[in-house]
């Protein structure tokens, strides 16, 4: 098989293989094929990725952040360098249109190393000066072994996400890709290894909820971070909080976007696209409940179905085709569900709802109008081609709407109005907001959300906090009194 690796885990700067654990078979979803048969990590597998982190952590976080660094940029470079075959892995592994993978995956996982590298070395504590001579100063220290938990949709930005940092503060970490998506990490981890991480720095290791929930229960484990649904993350934070772990938990969402109209409609239908059809909808932060002000909204849905007879669907290889197969067949199938769903309670459809007549899982993008607060499709994470288009009159009426859920991971407005663009970007109850444009994640920002979203912060110096902790030292210069 031609994308099928050398083994099925990555530990202590190898690939090893144990044929003892589940079958996982890697289906490339744009034709049903499988292209690589793995294995789920036995605990024989599980107990020497811990050990390997474990024994390697002490002597990396003893490297200078310079030195941690620069083997963190050299690995940015190779990524770089390898890109366009990076990305074809990518494409085989989620689906994803060759077009969107060679500008959003593994670059963005490059300017994660890069980001962190260099901020490895900027990474020190504090002199705080007190009366009588005395003083404290503080060491940001490591937390020790991380766990990284990923997701499908972005494998290779996120097994970055989460070991870049991790790494420049000088943890060591064992990352389980998502069992749908585990072909990318494991180029990650060889990438690191080639540009100097020592062997046990950045583990990977497959399987399927057993072998996550083996991870984040285990002693040796200080941090776990998790990209993933509320239902799992409830789980993982609850079996995290029992051993008094770190966590960071990015979760999903159900991200109101709000169009006045006031708004460029192009801008506006732009950014209802990128929020809900990129990445074939698979995108935690979208914003799938679009408010469109009434007096536009008809306008709006008439451009916005101009523009998706735009879309060009098909072979995700082709650097022509814009809009790929959905991640897997349950992953579709649920999507159809929730169609179905829509139209039995009134929603009208006015673009798409159906599968497409070809080898894969191939799902058309999908617009419902007329849609209200209750309905299925507006209160339930969907992660799939399917936008929720909502009226709404007045900007009141529109943000206590907007709030009420339980998600709040994201949120965006459209509006030329830019003082009523900050007072609603100050009102959303979201972690991540947007003004005139949607679904942009640099490195440089930090990425999160609130309420049931998620915990903690990835990418920006806010990720620092979550890898690492400070030890405070109060040094005494003066002779120390005792009442008796």
């Amino acid at each position: 098989m031609k994308f099928q690796p050398r083994a099925s885990h990555f530990i202590d700067g190898e690939y090893v293989e144990d044929t003892n654990g589940t079958a996982i078979e890697v289906i490339y979803p744009a034709t049903g094929e499988v292209i690589a048969r793995l294995h789920s990590a036995t605990p024989v597998i599980v107990e020497q990725a811990l050990n390997s982190a474990k024994n390697a952590q002490a002597a990396w976080a003893a490297l200078s952040g310079t030195e941690r660094g620069r083997i963190l940029r050299r690995a940015s470079d190779i990524m770089r360098e390898r890109n366009y075959d990076l990305s074809v892995l990518e494409t085989h592994d989620t689906g994803k249109p060759i077009q969107e993978t060679t500008v959003a995956d593994a670059t963005s996982g490059a300017d994660a190393l890069e980001y962190f590298g260099g901020l490895a070395a900027s990474l020190t504590g504090e002199h705080i000066p007190l009366g009588g001579g005395d003083f404290v100063y503080t060491i940001r220290e490591a937390l020790g072994v991380c766990v990284g938990i990923g997701a499908w949709n972005y494998p290779t930005q996120i097994a970055c996400w989460k070991g870049a940092p991790a790494l420049a503060c000088g943890n060591t970490m064992v990352f389980k890709p998502s069992e749908t998506t585990p072909l990318s990490a494991l180029k990650v981890a060889e990438i690191l290894v080639e540009a100097g991480a020592p062997k046990g720095v950045y583990n990977v290791i497959q399987g399927y909820g057993d072998v996550g929930a083996s991870l984040v229960t285990d002693p040796r484990v200080a941090k776990v971070s998790l990209t993933g649904s509320v239902p799992t993350g409830r789980k993982v934070y609850a079996a995290a909080a029992d051993g008094m772990k770190h966590v960071t938990m990015e979760l999903g969402g159900k991200s109101p976007m709000i169009v006045f109209d006031d708004a460029d409609i192009e801008n506006a239908v732009s950014g209802a696209i990128l929020g809900n059809f990129y990445s074939s909808g698979q995108v935690c932060s979208n914003g799938t409940r679009v408010f469109v002000q009434k007096s536009i909204k008809e306008a709006f849905l008439r451009r916005l179905s101009e523009r998706l007879d735009h879309a060009k669907i098909g072979d995700p290889m082709d650097e022509n085709v814009s809009f790929g197969p959905m991640v897997s067949e349950n992953q579709m199938n649920i999507a159809l569900g929730y169609i179905e769903k829509g139209k039995a309670e009134g929603a009208r459809l006015i673009y798409g709802g159906e599968r497409i007549d070809r080898d894969g899982y191939f799902l058309q993008p999908t617009v419902f109008a007329d849609v209200t607060d209750n309905m299925t499709i507006a209160r339930e994470e969907i992660f799939g081609p399917v936008m929720s288009v909502l009226d709404f009159e007045t900007e009141e009426e529109v943000m206590a709407r907007a709030n009420d859920t339980e998600f709040g991971l994201a949120a965006g407005v459209f509006t030329n109005d830019l003082t009523r663009a900050h007072r609603i970007v100050a009102g959303f109850e979201a972690g991540t907001c947007y003004i005139n444009t949607y679904n942009l994640a640099p490195v440089e920002a930090p990425f999160g959300g609130s309420k049931m979203s998620g915990v903690g912060r990835e990418n920006s110096k806010l990720a620092i906090n979550h890898f690492s902790e400070m030890k405070t030292v109060y040094v005494s210069m003066n002779d120390v009194e005792a009442p008796y």
